[in-house]
């Protein structure tokens, strides 16, 4: 297919991660607006008087002033395609943002500069290590009093075990900070804190020994920076496209996405360096974007994006070919054939109609309760792509319907939630109507009830149980394993795909078990039972 791989080239399809508060969901807002996706800048916060972000569509998003659920937005930038996947930062919504880093093909991880590294960046950036995702990092809020630059360099390669490559370098820090400097294009952007338009006061100097770094910096900060640049480049090595394309090092970029400082400079160089898209791996074979047959999976489930027309959107990345509207594929889960009628492209909330899309794109498909997370779309092969698992949960809850006049919806509701990946929802092998929630953090349960409430009319109350862990059980002996599920009943549970968990009280007792049961095999992510069974 001569059109595919132009079109692949073009295509540039990456994730926002940080930690809570690093701001990412404003970095994304300034990436549009210096895109021109978008017009106004207005930041994120949690009086309901404010302007709420783009890429925070839900009610409850908008209150908190926090990213909830993942949000993709498109535009079109220096020639490319480009695809924004905004993750949620909290660290009770990970297998979200777990989830999303299977479909990009690069990551921007974003640290507060006042703050440094923090733990969600380390786990978030751990997940990109063990893909080697390419990474850029964006040093944030340095119109505040903060670290050291040479300190947070330092705190970058030690806690994420990244080498770094400074690209930009920011003149001063806190009230005097003036812009940064381009190591690789020796100009020097220089910007006015509050600034809502577009700034356009760039400077091309010759290196810093240039004189007119004084006239526009002062003296103070030129000598400043002449230092900082001397030990820099003593230090760290040019930028290699290589090593970054390998995962191997990540530029760095300094700025205050608040101000819009350095936003500009990282939007050009993640067109300029970031990876077009990307093979990707399935149990049966690696599936190259240029190969001439669409293939895709649906990374995530949202019902209720659009709360007017109570509808239901699976994600799904294209991997490899072209994917047409109205044309059939294969859903190789059910082994029937769907027609998308409308598909869509993103930007945020909003969503448009298209007749075609390529590798690296991310399209939403109407869903009636058809596809479920991780399911594959073909033109007839059997694919199953690798890399969508669920987690063991760390807080466990029976849930019960407050509201018996309800439970039409309450069902509903919390089938659709559970598909979505809000929560895991496990029954008990001997009584179905049982529901047994498992989360990651409180906050999830708090969403749960939120959008029961708000979405589908329904009711909830939770019940605490004594269990604390989960993992999931195979083995490769029927009959061990049957003995142990008959044993163990009243710690045993089953998942959406009909996967045994067993649960236990503590993480002591969960050892003592996998010593005591040797052909039983425990895992901590369902991933790793698919992958063994």
């Amino acid at each position: 297919m001569p059109e595919t791989l132009p079109e692949i080239q073009r295509r540039l399809t990456f994730a926002i991660i940080s930690h809570p508060d690093a701001g990412k969901t404003t970095t994304t807002e300034k990436l549009l607006l210096f895109g021109g996706a978008i017009h106004i800048a207005g930041a994120v916060k949690s009086n309901k008087n404010s302007r709420a972000a783009v890429s925070d569509f839900m009610e409850m998003e908008k209150e908190r002033g926090i990213s909830i659920s993942s949000s993709v937005m498109g535009f079109d930038y220096g020639g490319r395609k480009i695809n924004i996947l905004d993750t949620p930062g909290h660290a009770d919504f990970s297998e979200d943002t777990y989830r999303g880093l299977s479909a990009v093909d690069s990551a921007l991880i974003l640290i507060d500069a006042v703050k440094g590294v923090e733990e969600r960046t380390r786990k978030l950036c751990e997940v990109c290590r063990m893909r080697s995702t390419p990474i850029m990092t964006f040093m944030n809020k340095l119109d505040r009093e903060g670290k050291d630059p040479i300190e947070l360099l330092d705190e970058v390669e030690k806690e994420l075990a990244l080498q770094v490559r400074p690209v930009t370098w920011p003149i001063g820090q806190g009230q005097s900070f003036k812009g940064v400097y381009n190591l690789l294009e020796n100009q020097l952007y220089l910007f006015r804190a509050g600034q809502v338009e577009l700034p356009t006061d760039i400077v091309a100097i010759s290196g810093v020994e240039d004189p007119r770094l004084e006239q526009e910096v002062g003296e103070y900060l030129a000598r400043k920076l002449r230092e900082d640049m001397a030990l820099v480049t003593s230090i760290y090595p040019p930028f290699d496209l290589q090593e970054y394309m390998e995962g191997l090092v990540t530029p760095v970029f300094f700025g205050s996405a608040l101000n819009n400082f350095g936003v500009r400079e990282l939007l050009d160089n993640l067109v300029r360096f970031a990876p077009y898209p990307q093979a990707k791996k399935a149990d049966e074979r690696t599936v190259e974007p240029a190969e001439a047959k669409f293939t895709g999976f649906i990374f995530k489930i949202h019902a209720n994006l659009d709360p007017k027309h109570r509808d239901r959107v699976a994600f799904l990345r294209i991997c490899s070919g072209k994917f047409e509207r109205n044309k059939q594929y294969l859903h190789v889960r059910s082994g029937k054939t769907i027609r998308a009628a409308n598909p869509t492209a993103f930007m945020a909330q909003n969503r448009d109609i298209i007749d075609e899309a390529w590798p690296g794109d991310i399209i939403g498909l109407h869903d009636t309760g058809t596809f479920k997370i991780g399911d594959t779309m073909t033109e007839g092969e059997e694919l199953h792509f690798q890399g969508i698992p669920s987690f063991a949960p760390q807080i466990f809850r029976t849930i019960l319907n407050a509201d018996p006049m309800k439970s039409k919806q309450f069902h509903k509701g919390l089938d659709q939630l559970a598909e979505e990946g809000v929560v895991q929802v496990f029954t008990k092998p001997h009584n179905q109507n049982v529901r047994v929630l498992g989360v990651v953090g409180q906050l999830q349960l708090e969403v749960l009830q939120y959008r029961l409430v708000h979405e589908y009319g329904a009711a909830c109350r939770y019940e605490p149980i004594e269990f604390t862990l989960c993992n999931w059980i195979t083995s490769s002996d029927a009959r061990a394993l049957e003995a142990f599920l008959d044993r163990y009943s009243h710690k045993i549970l089953i998942d959406v795909r009909g996967t045994h968990i067993f649960m236990a009280e503590n993480p002591w007792l969960l050892q003592r078990f996998k010593t005591d049961n040797p052909a039983v095999k425990f895992y901590p992510t369902s991933e790793m039972v698919e992958s063994r069974a």
